[in-house]
C-alpha cells in the first residue's frame, strides 16, 4: 500500500538526514581538536625546535595523555603535514576570494598580505612549522610544493594584473612574488605573542615596504592608504564591531 510505504520512506529520510547532522557535528568536533592540538605543538615547536619535540611534549600541551593524543595524529610529522596543509587552504581560500573582489590590483595584495600573516601568527600561534617542508618524507612534500606553487601563481597572476593595467611598475612578477613570500614566511622566526604590535599592524607594515615597490607612481601608496581606510569602515560598518582578540607580535624574541 501505498501509505505505509511512503511513511516508511519519510521516516528513513528523517534517520539518514540525523544521522549526517551527527556526523558534521562530530567531524566538526574532531577538526577542531586537531587545530587545538596543532597551536599546542606550533607553541612546543617554536620553544624547544621541532628535533627536540616529541609526542609526549605535545600531550602535557595539549592536555592529553598520550594515548589520546594518537588518536588524532600519528606522529609530529602528521602534525607538521596538517600545519602546513591546513595553511595552504586557508590562504588559498582567501587569495580566490580576494581575486573575486572589485578593487585595484594593490588593495587586493594588501588583502592577502594581511590574510597570509593572519594565517602565520594568528591561527597557528606563529608556528616555525611553516617553514620545516624538508623534515616531512618525500611524498608529503611534494603534495605540498604542488599546493604551495597554486599559490605562489595566484599571487603572480595578481601583480602581472597589475602590471598590465599599469598599477603596478613593469617589473618581473615572479620575483616580486617570491620577495614578498619570503619576508611574509620569515615572520615567524621574531613571532612574539607578547610584542606590542598587532598582527594588523604587523601586515601594515609589511604592506607599505613590500607594495610601495611595485607601484608605479610614487603617490600611489597614499591613494592605496586611503581606499584601504575606506574599505575597512565599510565592513567595519556592516558587521558591526570588531573583535578585540589580535595576538601580539614584536620584531624580536
Amino acid at each position: 500500500m501505498p501509505g505505509p510505504l511512503l511513511a516508511c520512506t519519510r521516516t528513513m529520510k528523517s534517520i539518514h538526514s540525523r544521522a549526517r547532522k551527527r556526523n558534521g557535528h562530530v567531524k566538526g568536533r574532531y577538526l577542531a581538536r586537531r587545530l587545538d592540538i596543532l597551536r599546542a605543538a606550533g607553541k612546543e615547536f617554536r620553544v624547544r625546535g621541532f628535533a627536540d619535540t616529541g609526542m609526549r611534549d605535545i600531550a602535557e600541551a595539549a592536555s592529553l595523555s598520550p594515548a589520546n593524543l594518537y588518536n588524532y595524529f600519528r606522529g609530529k610529522h602528521d602534525i607538521l603535514f596538517f600545519c602546513q596543509d591546513n595553511s595552504l587552504d586557508r590562504m588559498i581560500a582567501a587569495l580566490d576570494k580576494t581575486r573575486r573582489m572589485r578593487a585595484s590590483a594593490a588593495i587586493k595584495l594588501h588583502m592577502v598580505i594581511a590574510s597570509h600573516l593572519r594565517c602565520l601568527l594568528d591561527e597557528v600561534e606563529g608556528s616555525t612549522a611553516h617553514l620545516l617542508t624538508t623534515a616531512l618524507p618525500p611524498r608529503q612534500q611534494g603534495y605540498l610544493v604542488t599546493k604551495r606553487d597554486k599559490y605562489e601563481a595566484g599571487i603572480r597572476n595578481l601583480i602581472f594584473a597589475g602590471v598590465r593595467s599599469g598599477e603596478f611598475a613593469s617589473r618581473d612578477p615572479a620575483l616580486a612574488v617570491r620577495a614578498i613570500l619570503g619576508s611574509l614566511n620569515w615572520s615567524v622566526q621574531w613571532f612574539n605573542p607578547e610584542g606590542p604590535l598587532t598582527s594588523a599592524e604587523i601586515a601594515e607594515g609589511f604592506a607599505y615596504y613590500l607594495i610601495r615597490g611595485l607601484l608605479a607612481k610614487p603617490d600611489g601608496f597614499q591613494r592605496l592608504r586611503a581606499e584601504g581606510k575606506s574599505n575597512r569602515s565599510q565592513r567595519t560598518s556592516s558587521t558591526g564591531s570588531k573583535s578585540t582578540h589580535q595576538s601580539r607580535t614584536s620584531f624580536a624574541k
